[in-house]
């Protein structure tokens, strides 16, 4: 595990790296944003944005990479709301929010991730309620 704390931006040149399958930023407490650019990178399986605490949201493309089956969004401290797109990940098994304490909804569309096995949402104080599509869910433990 490798921690990136100063990293302050990952640049929209990102997107170039065509063949990255995964990307883990651990403790990169200044990046606020990840450039939609990510959305371009197909071959993506695993993403990892742990205690990114500033992160003030995932990028609305998320849905893009067709490949994406673990995400990790844990401890960031200021996400609110999953993007829109997140019901396009097909090959979603694993979702991680740990402890996204100000996370207030899933999206309906979560209900689209046929794949998903595995949705941790420990130490989200402030989801109220769960979508009802999550019901469609059959592979979830």
């Amino acid at each position: 595990m490798v921690e990136c704390e100063n990293l302050k931006e990952l640049f929209q040149s990102i997107g170039n790296l065509s063949s990255l399958s995964m990307l883990a930023l651990f403790r990169s407490k200044f990046i606020e944003s990840i450039p939609t650019m990510i959305g371009q990178l197909q071959h993506l399986t695993k993403l990892w944005l742990v205690d990114c605490e500033n992160l003030k949201e995932p990028p609305q493309s998320i849905g893009n990479p067709s490949s994406l089956s673990m995400l990790a969004l844990s401890r960031s401290k200021f996400i609110e709301s999953l993007s829109t797109t997140i019901g396009q990940l097909q090959h979603l098994t694993e979702l991680q929010l740990v402890e996204c304490e100000n996370l207030k909804e899933l999206h309906q569309s979560i209900g689209n991730l046929f794949s998903l096995s595995m949705l941790d949402l420990f130490g989200c104080k402030s989801i109220e309620s769960l979508p009802t599509t999550i019901g469609q869910l059959q592979h979830l433990t």
